[in-house]
């Protein structure tokens, strides 16, 4: 059985559907891996990850920080020193990210493969598709 009938997980007011949309947010994955080997701070982010905007590393830090996932931990020094590190429930995302990871490597090739093999259907000029 799936799982996924009705009154399922995925209801648009269920926690867990919350969860999966912070989760599948397209920077989540790969900021919560850049903090997984320890407090990092913003600069050093952005140079770890590399194609993200520092304003878009903001939003997503704020955002994971409000969701409990990351800590921000401002030093009282001149100049100001901000780091950010994986709160403990942060840290339990790290294993399925590494799963996710480790299938993206084995896997890579066969997806770019078949999408050279079924390139999408254009769609109509007047948007849609419909």
């Amino acid at each position: 059985m799936s799982g996924f009938g009705s009154g399922g997980l995925f209801l648009a007011d269920c926690p867990a559907r919350l969860a999966v949309e912070l989760i599948a947010d397209k920077w989540t994955v790969v900021v919560l891996y850049g903090l997984s080997r320890g407090p990092v701070r913003h600069g050093e982010l952005a140079g770890l990850i590399g194609g993200i905007s520092r304003k878009v590393l903001t939003q997503t830090l704020r955002r994971l920080e409000a969701h409990g996932l990351i800590r921000r931990h401002a030093y009282a020094e001149v100049p100001p020193r901000v780091e950010y590190e994986l709160t403990p429930l942060g840290e339990t995302l790290i294993e399925p990210i590494h799963m996710l990871t480790e299938w993206a490597r084995e896997h890579g090739d066969a997806v770019l493969d078949a999408l050279d093999a079924h390139p999408e259907p254009a769609v109509p000029s007047g948007g849609t598709g419909r």
